[in-house]
């Protein structure tokens, strides 16, 4: 380094190469405050620190990220190189840190500074107050800086990389923390100082001063080594951690841990539509916020509000979790905070579609209406399915806490899909949302809150405010440190008993260790999680131990299934495990987290007490399910929505007439044996009266409505992978005897099942899941002070017993048992199968054995009108943060639970040939049908 006292005058200064086009480098070689060749990363990293002001832990941390910078400066095969000598400063033109014209264009190549690019920077910032008394000057602050690096991407267009925003963090922001002036929000950074710095490469004397007054030591060769080699180590990390999506998936075991899994880049769409369902705007929100008294999320509502994403950030404050561009990574949709607002605002969200061919009732005057609550409203403008749960009494102390959040139905059952920029939402349908990844980026948002230095100071002023007192803030760290410890603690009690319990492989009748199969973007084992929060965490959390032997491996997942025409079916579920819809319900916001006492210890009153909200439970039954379809012979309330050939001006999404009729043909030569006829096609109803669903014999009439009592398959004989038909059939449970659950004496006494004598603390899964729900239901009725009358009304004449199959009954169908649904609205439904295995009606309607085996699923994927589903590559590479659908593991052996055999286009059916239930379909006829189910 130069000693100060002999550096030359400016003119002429001392020259510097113009492959060094960072001004803050250029600046301190122009000082003679480093060399300009080659200079050692520890004199590199402490002169900045040196001229940052910083001091103590914040000077180290400053050390530690200029290093790190410095270290990959000349790009990776220049590492090595930069350990033992240092960076090459006359040597990064053309390097990582080179934006190559996606950067500020300020200094151009051969080392000339652009006056036009200066006065563009200044274009994006303000006047300020100088601070040291100088009047008022043109400076951009943080916010200002971020909205220029964006322009200057923006800019770049096809030139930008993905790893350009990246570079960008450690450019102008670093530049505003050293060279700004001011405090906090009020922070700039001056354009006469920029200019000055690229111009004559001369920094402030506040900071030349803060530099000459630090003289640095020239450290050893050994040293160098050493703090090289942590540096890298240390880069790494921190690199990993600040960018997850990239990294995450690099990282080994534990370290992956501690690392926020990927998530997909978030593309604001050109534009979003809702379809026509039959709903109004009132009753489409208040789907999408009201609560059914759940609690998915571990901490009060004010809290989850207050918390960061577990991303680390530099030089800015890291986003909010729950900022809603973030939530819409792991798939869901974004909402506003109220309808009652202006059609611009509504149509950015989808709403007041410019498409909409009718103007629906609202739900609260059809026939019979829906009277459901106050409007739930959506304040803090989270998405779909995100709801606030307000004044429920803990179930336990029966103590009013503080608001809760959690998840709804619609979280998982509003779907949508994308092509070229314009997003098409629909609700009922499958989502493709990855609620694993949101649990574990909640639980490291949790931990880095504890851990990650400044930030519980930030929480708790959300939470408490800054006036807050160290004993409040003490308290409140204490309340969420027990919850992260119990969040790891179950983890690893989860880990733990799994890795100690087997499972019966129907395929390869053997038994074998229980492992999770992954669920990704669109799927969820919801049946082994329901079992899992009711039979072994609401337990623990009851004060009851040694319940985690319930715990069962996520190993069956599912793709959301569509619940249009649902409260119709005599069955919903794939598996047509659930006849009663109140049980159906219930169980589905007990297994998304509903506050429940298990607890031997509280006063007896107390016993199975809840916060499930039974009248919202009751209320969005009647809005999915409308008015009664006989005799009209039509179904009301939510209709599955029509293929959107209007939005859409390209010929791939005009309906084909000629395909239409010869797929109406086919529909009703292949596909009604199981599907039945459809429920919208009057033509259909008029050219196949003898196959139409209205006259079919499969209604059965229950109390004053008739059902549709669905066809019933065995999985065997479909083909199809048992794994989800075989939870409720093999899975079993055990509870303590205070319960008192007795399963056969209540359901038969209840519902007349007609059950043999079963044990009550160890029975099937099945039954205890059937009777706990029930009774659990019948105390928020009687809590809710609902009346008896009104309480029967609710349960209607659908029992709650086991499903006893296919009817009539057949020898050739044993179970387990999947059933089949009408078909409107199947377009809207990808990906296919009870598994989400098959991406797309055209390899639905082709052989299994040619079906893509591998293949990638979020992430904004397009859909394709032409095979209807997902056009995919079989074994294709996943963008960053998508999830990988496979048949097979790594090793090349069958995932459990994923396999997309059955329902095959392959031959003949009959005896021997399970799997088979059709013949061949020439490639016109595959068509064909398509383009009928298109209309459906």
């Amino acid at each position: 380094m130069h000693d100060r006292a002999s550096k030359p005058p400016f003119d002429p200064s001392i020259q510097v190469s113009p492959n060094n086009p960072c001004p803050f480098l250029r600046g301190l070689v122009g000082e003679g405050f480093v060399d300009g060749g080659t200079v050692p990363l520890r004199t590199l990293s402490q002169t900045i620190a040196n001229a940052s002001g910083e001091t103590g832990v914040k000077k180290i941390s400053a050390r530690i990220q200029v290093r790190g910078v410095a270290l990959i400066a000349n790009g990776a095969c220049h590492i090595l190189q930069s350990i033992f000598w240092g960076a090459q400063l006359n040597m990064l033109r053309g390097g990582p840190l080179d934006k190559l014209g996606a950067g500020s264009r300020i200094l151009g190549v051969d080392g000339r500074v652009n006056e036009d690019e200066i006065a563009r920077l200044a274009s994006f910032g303000g006047t300020y107050t100088d601070p040291d008394g100088g009047g008022t000057e043109t400076g951009l602050n943080a916010s200002q800086i971020q909205t220029f690096m964006k322009d200057n991407l923006k800019r770049a267009g096809n030139q930008s990389r993905w790893y350009y925003p990246i570079l960008m963090k450690f450019e102008w922001p670093i530049l505003l923390k050293i060279m700004g002036k001011g405090q906090g929000d009020d922070r700039y950074l001056s354009v006469a100082e920029v200019r000055t710095l690229f111009n004559e490469r001369k920094f402030p004397d506040r900071i030349t001063q803060r530099v000459v007054s630090q003289p640095v030591t020239p450290p050893s060769l050994i040293l160098r080594a050493a703090g090289g080699l942590v540096a890298a180590l240390l880069v790494f990390g921190i690199v990993a951690l600040r960018f997850p999506d990239q990294f995450q998936p690099m990282l080994p075991g534990i370290l992956g841990d501690l690392v926020a899994p990927p998530l997909p880049e978030h593309v604001e769409p050109r534009a979003a539509y809702w379809l026509e369902q039959n709903w109004a705007l009132e009753d489409r929100h208040w789907f999408h916020h009201a609560s059914q008294g759940t609690a998915t999320f571990p901490v009060p509502y004010r809290w989850f509000m207050a918390l960061e994403q577990p991303r680390l950030h530099f030089f800015a404050k890291p986003g909010m979790l729950h900022d809603s561009d973030h939530l819409q990574r792991f798939g869901f949709i974004p909402s506003p905070q109220t309808i009652d607002t202006d059609d611009a605002t509504l149509r950015r969200f989808g709403y007041a579609n410019v498409y909409d061919k009718t103007k629906p009732v609202p739900a609260r005057l059809w026939d019979p209406p829906v009277n459901w609550g106050a409007q739930a409203e959506n304040v803090d403008g989270l998405p779909v399915g995100f709801a606030r749960m307000t004044g429920v009494p803990d179930p336990a102390t029966g103590q009013i806490g503080e608001d809760r959040i959690g998840l709804t139905c619609a979280a998982c059952h509003t779907g949508q899909i994308r092509y070229k920029g314009i997003d098409i939402r629909f609700d009922g349908g499958p989502a493709m949302t990855d609620l694993r990844r949101l649990e574990v980026t909640t639980g490291l948002s949790i931990a880095y809150t504890l851990f990650v230095p400044g930030r519980f100071t930030r929480f708790a002023d959300r939470v408490l405010g800054a006036s807050a007192s160290d004993a409040d803030r003490d308290a409140l760290k204490q309340k969420l440190r027990a919850i992260s410890t119990f969040l790891i603690d179950w983890e690893k009690t989860y880990a733990k008993t799994i890795d100690g319990k087997t499972r019966f492989n129907e395929k390869t009748k053997r038994e074998e260790k229980q492992q999770d199969t992954e669920e990704g973007y669109g799927r969820l084992d919801a049946l082994n999680r329901i079992g899992n929060q009711v039979f072994a965490q609401d337990m623990t959390l009851s004060g009851l131990s040694g319940f985690e032997k319930n715990l069962h491996a996520k190993d069956a997942p599912v793709s959301f299934p569509p619940i249009w025409t649902v409260p119709w079916l005599k069955f919903a579920q794939y598996d047509a495990s659930i006849e009663q819809p109140l049980i159906r319900n219930a169980g589905e916001a007990l297994g998304v987290t509903a506050l429940l006492n298990l607890s031997d210890t509280t006063p007896k009153d107390r016993l199975f007490r809840s916060s499930m909200d039974i009248k919202n439970l009751n209320w969005i039954e009647d809005l999915l399910k409308g008015s009664a379809p006989y005799p009209k012979k039509q179904l009301s309330g939510l209709t599955s929505p029509k293929w959107p050939s209007d939005i859409f001006g390209d010929d791939a999404w005009r309906i084909d007439g000629d395909r239409v009729k010869r797929g109406r043909k086919l529909y009703a030569e292949i596909c009604v044996e199981c599907h039945l006829g459809p429920v919208n096609d009057l033509v259909f109803d008029t050219e196949f009266p003898a196959q139409s669903i209205w006259s079919s014999s499969r209604w059965e009439t229950i109390g004053d409505d008739k059902f549709l009592n669905e066809v019933q398959k065995s999985a065997k004989g479909m083909g199809t992978d048992p794994a989800q038909a075989s939870v409720l059939a093999t899975r079993t449970v055990q509870v303590p005897g205070f319960l008192q659950l007795d399963p056969t004496q209540k359901l038969n006494a209840w519902w007349s099942c007609n059950l043999p004598d079963i044990s009550s603390t160890d029975m099937p899964y099945s039954l205890g899941l059937m009777v706990l729900v029930d009774i659990v239901a019948r105390k928020a009725m009687d809590d809710a002070k609902i009346e008896p009358k009104v309480q029967q009304a609710w349960w209607g004449k659908r029992r709650n017993c086991p499903n006893p199959g296919p009817q009539p009954p057949d020898k050739e169908e044993r179970g387990p048992w999947y059933r089949a649904r009408p078909l409107n609205g199947v377009w809207a439904t990808a990906p296919y199968l009870h598994n989400g295995s098959v991406p797309s009606l055209y390899w639905m309607l082709s052989p299994a054995a040619e079906r893509p085996k591998s293949f990638c699923m979020g992430g904004g994927r397009d859909y394709d009108p032409k095979q209807v589903g997902f056009a995919v590559a079989d074994g294709e590479s996943c963008k960053t943060g998508q999830s990988r659908f496979s048949t097979r593991a790594s090793d090349g052996t069958e995932l459990f639970g994923n396999s997309n055999a059955g329902h095959s286009f392959d031959g003949t059916p009959g005896p021997g040939k399970d799997g088979t239930i059709g013949r061949v379909l020439k490639e016109q006829e595959r068509y064909d049908l398509i383009e009928y189910l298109k209309t459906l």
